[in-house]
């Protein structure tokens, strides 16, 4: 280094350059980060702004704008209550006309029921037994043991029963096998045809196949009717070959071109004319509820009269529990009514209350609240069109299930912002808003649950959504009645079931998801059938490794063998009949005394020839 004429160095170019200031580089990082700051700071102010702005908006105005119904006509609707001023303007003589009021209404529902639960003589066969849509002569899978035996007798000299009404409406939610098809969505119901097709009455030869529902194969047969039910003559007449299916009186019956060993037919020359009168009551009922909204303006007396006359109106009328014993309902039903009416105290304390509180619009009350609430206690024939009974993958796809879930969804979706909005008017919408985060987690932590599955029932969907009505808007007093039906209807016709159930419980008859057995081989000729197989080594359910196997032919179990018992063979010769027919043939893994599913069916033709079966359970 060298020093100029002013004493300055100079820097050679071997000379090392001069260090950077520490003071300048921690002063550009201070700078950096307190930008930093700034930004997340600013980025907190505006987020506060905006929660403060949805916080002050979700609040609603100041003062709160609180909704009323101003009734249209109000002399018109307010004739019924100025009538009871005039004639009866003390308490004492209102609380005594309400009692004689119950006491009418008891006495004309209980007589009109007894006289549809009772029945007359039929003949030689004495009094009707109730049976239910579901009774059949025939379990399902191998519910009957080998040959049918647990299903005996195969015959019999007849017997009368008594059929509710609305049965069609009961039909089979899970695959039913019959031969090499599959029924779903429909009653049960196989054969009836008739050889005279044109003939518009029952005949003799409507054979129906032992499995099919009874009341069903009646309403097809034109023993009774739907809408009324009736009374009729079953007789079993039993094992036919073939079976012809029809088209009669709004039910669809289905072919099999076997055997069964047992078949039934109705009695055409015995006739009864009783009836399922639940008609009859549902117009007692109306009448008597309408009654009771036109002349109260206490929200009490209205919820508890309307709420405990519907519950035992649809338990004993309208939809009654799948029994055919009447004492047994009444008994199902007290054991039901105790729980449900503390839930409906929750209801009216927290919800009903709200909306009818001072409400003086008689009419409107009526046609919406009660109208709204009928319609909803009368779900089995109000949504019973709707093609979604359960939630399943296997229902939503059934036609017009997805457009059915989509057009739902919509619906509440509007009506879920409309309540909103007049809730945030009311300056609620907040504590509602918090009330729902809390049901939507509990119903997270449902789902979280191992081994169990959330089963939103409609009971419980009613209970869900009814806090959103508790405002007194004519839109609220429909939606709420409404959902006071449903939750009475869910009650009533299945109580209270679990949130929570297992995968079993939701299965109900359904296919089980086991491992199917694999036919080693078949050995066939015109006169007989050889079936082997190999036990699995790994296939196991949840009880345990298989060791056995079930066959049904033509879905009977005809054979049970065991690996440590039987060697894994089974032959069926075909009996000798003036015509051949086909046998199908399905096969499950049992362990113990449990069996696993069925595969699906393969066919013996009536040439020899064997049909395979195609991939999957039945």
């Amino acid at each position: 280094m060298t020093r100029d004429a002013n004493g300055a160095d100079e820097v050679g170019s071997g000379a090392d350059p001069p260090a950077a200031d520490p003071e300048v580089g921690s002063g550009r990082r201070a700078s950096t980060s307190n930008n930093a700051r700034r930004r997340i700071r600013a980025l907190f102010r505006r987020v506060g702004r905006l929660w403060m702005t949805v916080a002050t908006w979700l609040k609603g105005p100041d003062p709160p704008h609180i909704q009323t119904i101003h009734s249209i006509f109000p002399q018109a609707q307010s004739w019924p209550i100025r009538l009871l001023n005039r004639y009866l303007p003390k308490r004492r003589q209102r609380f005594v006309l309400l009692l004689a009021f119950y006491f009418c209404w008891l006495l004309t529902f209980s007589t009109v029921l007894h006289h549809s639960i009772s029945a007359g003589e039929l003949g030689e066969f004495g009094k009707p037994s109730a049976i239910s849509c579901l009774a059949s002569y025939w379990a399902s899978g191998n519910g009957c043991g080998l040959d049918g035996n647990d299903c005996r007798p195969f015959r019999d000299e007849g017997v009368a029963f008594r059929c509710p009404a609305d049965c069609t409406s009961t039909k089979l939610l899970n695959p039913h096998a019959v031969g090499a098809q599959e029924l779903i969505y429909q009653p049960l119901v196989v054969g009836g045809g008739s050889v005279a097709a044109g003939e518009a009455g029952p005949t003799p030869e409507r054979v129906y196949r032992g499995d099919s529902f009874v009341c069903a194969a009646a309403i097809h047969a034109g023993i009774v009717g739907n809408g009324g039910g009736g009374c009729g003559v079953v007789r079993l007449v039993g094992q036919r070959d073939g079976y012809v299916g029809s088209s009669r009186h709004g039910i669809a019956s289905a072919d099999f071109d076997s055997t069964f060993p047992k078949s039934f037919t109705f009695d055409s020359d015995v006739r009864s004319e009783c009836r399922d009168l639940r008609w009859e009551l549902l117009a007692v009922s109306v009448v008597f509820t309408c009654l009771a909204s036109l002349f109260t303006t206490s929200p009490a007396v209205f919820f508890g009269t309307v709420s405990v006359g519907i519950f035992f109106h649809v338990g004993l009328a309208s939809d009654p529990p799948n029994l055919s014993d009447y004492y047994s309902i009444v008994s199902i039903l007290l054991g039901r009514f105790l729980p449900a009416a503390f839930v409906a105290l929750a209801v009216y304390r927290y919800c009903v209350r709200r909306a009818l509180l001072g409400l003086r619009a008689q009419v409107e009350k009526t046609v919406l609240w009660l109208g709204g609430c009928w319609v909803g206690a009368l779900a089995n024939y109000t949504f019973g069109s709707i093609p979604i009974a359960r939630l399943t993958p296997r229902d939503l796809g059934q036609p017009g299930a997805k457009a059915a879930l989509a057009i739902i969804i919509v619906v509440l979706v509007f009506i879920v912002l409309g309540q909103a909005w007049f809730l945030r008017l009311e300056g609620r919408l907040p504590r509602y808003l918090a009330l729902y985060a809390v049901f939507g987690v509990c119903l997270g932590l449902a789902v979280a649950v191992p081994g169990l599955n959330l089963r939103i029932h409609h009971y419980i969907l009613a209970l869900l959504l009814l806090p959103g009505t508790a405002i007194q808007i004519r839109p609220s007093l429909l939606y709420q009645g409404l959902l006071v039906g449903l939750f009475v209807n869910g009650v009533a016709r299945w109580g209270f079931a679990s949130i929570l159930q297992t995968p079993a419980a939701l299965l109900g008859d359904g296919q089980l998801g086991s491992p199917l057995p694999e036919l080693g081989r078949v050995n066939v000729t015109a006169e007989r059938i050889t079936f082997a197989w190999d036990y699995p080594v790994t296939a196991a359910n949840e009880n345990g490794t298989f060791d056995g196997i079930s066959i049904l032919v033509n879905d009977v179990e005809r054979h049970r063998g065991y690996k440590d018992e039987d060697a894994p063979l089974f032959t069926w010769t075909r009996p000798s009949t003036s015509e051949p027919l086909p046998y199908y043939f399905r096969f499950a893994y049992m362990q113990g005394g449990q069996r696993g599913d069925y595969t699906r069916a393969g066919a013996w033709q009536p040439d020899g020839s064997w049909t395979e079966m195609l991939p999957g359970p039945s």
